[in-house]
């Protein structure tokens, strides 16, 4: 597929820093767009503890050529010691959109 994206997600407890991966990824033409989810509930276990915590999802749209640096740079960025980093493949779309969040993953060569 010419147009070929994948959505990548993670989560993090803090409103202010989702914001912050979600327009650095854009910023850095990381990503296309990132999607910030209202708060929800997770619950998971950590070092041996349940753990309840308010999380916002954060979903980006990407290219598999920028998917590395993308998930490079949310993990050095990011404030959690194990970030979720799952990636979801897209298997189809508006031809027009797929090509436009290429587009914008795109590294801009200098002028």
């Amino acid at each position: 597929m010419p147009n070929e994206i994948v959505i990548a997600q993670t989560t993090i407890n803090d409103e202010e820093l989702a914001m912050l991966l979600a327009r650095g990824a854009v910023e850095g033409r990381l990503a296309a767009c990132a999607h910030i989810d209202p708060p929800f509930t997770a619950v998971y276990r950590w070092k041996d503890a349940i753990e309840t915590d308010r999380e916002w999802r954060i979903s980006y749209k990407t290219t598999p050529d920028r998917l590395p640096a993308l998930e490079a740079w949310v993990a050095a960025e990011h404030s959690y010691e194990v970030p979720e980093w799952i990636t979801l493949p897209v298997t189809g779309g508006s031809e027009a959109y797929l090509a436009w969040a290429v587009e914008q993953s795109t590294p801009q060569s200098p002028a």
